[in-house]
């Protein structure tokens, strides 16, 4: 066997061995990212509900705009919209802005909606206690209703924070495109 056999060969054992490794570490993600949220608390919907029990004394002088916001991406037919455009909140209590969507695809599907808030610095003050954001929403044919959010803004939060938006992209999660082996 010549030197460049055997160094193919050697590359080839270290390519696998390294394919395999990140195929593992790929299985090993959501142990991890469950005990990093066990660990953390983020993401354990137990641990928010004890947080939002925790917060005793609502403020009732300060007074926040929550504006909700809507996408669809390019890829689904559908009706997203949230059924109040902006509510006005007191941190320290627990609100619910409901969503509602609309299957206009012409089949039974799946989708998913990603969620954001900004300003930035207002995600460690807002803690959602239910949302519809958390799971895949399974829908029939021409099937459309409301869906909640339940929410609850820290009174800790910053006091120059006056306005926070809360938006949701839709995604028809059968239009993401798959890799066929």
């Amino acid at each position: 066997m010549s030197d460049l056999q055997r160094a193919n060969r050697n590359m080839t054992w270290k390519l696998l061995a390294i394919a395999a490794g990140a195929f593992g570490f790929g299985f090993a993600l959501v142990p991890l990212y469950n005990v990093l949220c066990s660990v953390t608390g983020y993401g354990d919907q137990a641990k928010l509900l004890q947080k939002v029990s925790a917060i005793e004394h609502p403020d009732v002088n300060r007074t926040v705009t929550v504006e909700f916001l809507t996408d669809v991406a390019s890829s689904g037919e559908w009706e997203f919209r949230p059924v109040k455009r902006r509510i006005e909140v007191h941190p320290g209590e627990l609100y619910t802005a409901e969503f509602y969507a609309h299957n206009l695809t012409g089949r039974d599907t799946v989708a998913q909606a990603v969620p954001n808030i900004s300003p930035s610095e207002v995600a460690a003050y807002f803690h959602k206690t239910e949302c519809f954001c958390f799971a895949p929403q399974h829908f029939k044919v021409n099937e459309g209703r409301n869906m909640p959010v339940r929410f609850i803004i820290d009174p800790a939060m910053p006091s120059h924070i006056d306005l926070i938006t809360l938006a949701y992209t839709f995604f028809d999660e059968s239009s993401r495109v798959t890799q066929r082996r």
